[in-house]
């Protein structure tokens, strides 16, 4: 058992329109040696940055409506930054264009670069907003493809600003799943890249083999699932990635990653559980995050 000075990890969801409107969701924080490293980077995120778009919700709303706004919402991006230079030769039409989706991502990652390591020229030229819209292109990436695989119902609240600087322990890599449960918290992950689930997923012909990016550093960051996987999603997933592996078993094997090593885990680590599932009736109308404590 590990001892920590909090029990509980409390949301305040509250609705866009009238914040006023709020309502507590108190999460079980769960009793592993990794949690109280994340609540102090939470507790250090909070001292120096407000959370990056508290309306960052997936999931919610009509599928057709969902995959409407995130087709607008990406090409509207790609219109920002091409008004600074004409780097985009492609857009969306639909968001199952997995082949388009890993294109932009693969422009993501070289005009801003991986994780802090923002030296292209074109990003040091360009103006706040195309900077912005650059980051973003990759959140909106995440989001048609999110839509795409079936829109299950989540959240995710960063601090962008917070430095990435730790890394996980060996240690915990023990608490990694990807059998993912309703209304559990998880560590986000941060590094600017795909990690082995990623590209098995994706089939992603255009990323570089630096853009491989294990899940390593840890922030403040976290996501909370309102679904569960459902058994065969989740058995099919796994054979995706022992195929993955097995096809490009000799770029995993020059950085010395055999199959099963620590770098190659899919999922996360779980870091709370909502007491009430029942609260989930109030956050369907509350999509915003206006507070994040600890009690």
């Amino acid at each position: 058992m590990v001892k920590q000075p909090y029990t509980n990890l409390v949301i305040e969801y509250a609705s866009p329109q009238d914040l006023n409107d709020s309502v507590d969701v108190p999460f079980a924080l769960h009793n592993n040696s990794f949690v109280p490293k994340w609540i102090k980077k939470v507790l250090q995120a909070q001292e120096l940055y407000p959370i990056d778009d508290p309306k960052r919700f997936y999931g919610f709303g009509s599928q057709e409506s969902q995959k409407a706004d995130a087709v607008n919402r990406i090409n509207n991006c790609i219109d920002v930054i091409n008004s600074h230079q004409q780097i985009v030769e492609r857009k969306l039409t639909t968001v199952t264009d997995q082949d388009t989706l890993n294109y932009l991502h693969h422009i993501f990652e070289v005009y801003h670069g991986l994780l802090d390591n923002q030296t292209h020229e074109f990003y040091i030229s360009a103006p706040q907003q195309v900077k912005t819209a650059l980051a973003d292109l990759n959140l909106l990436v995440h989001r048609c493809e999110s839509v795409s695989r079936g829109a299950y119902p989540r959240h995710v609240t960063t601090w962008f600003g917070l430095p990435k600087i730790d890394q996980l322990d060996d240690s915990d890599y023990r608490y990694f799943t990807d059998n993912y449960r309703f209304g559990t918290v998880y560590l986000n992950y941060v590094e600017i890249g795909k990690t082995l689930e990623d590209l098995a997923q994706d089939n992603d012909q255009y990323i570089a083999d630096e853009a491989f990016k294990p899940f390593r550093h840890y922030s403040a960051d976290f996501n909370v699932r309102f679904y569960n996987i459902l058994p065969l999603k989740h058995q099919y997933k796994q054979k995706q990635m022992f195929h993955y592996y097995q096809q490009h078993r000799g770029f995993f094997d020059n950085l010395g990653l055999s199959q099963g090593h620590n770098y190659l885990l899919p999922g996360s680590i779980p870091l709370a559980t909502i007491i009430n599932p029942r609260d989930f009736e109030q956050i369907e109308s509350r999509l915003y995050v206006k507070s994040v404590t600890f009690e």
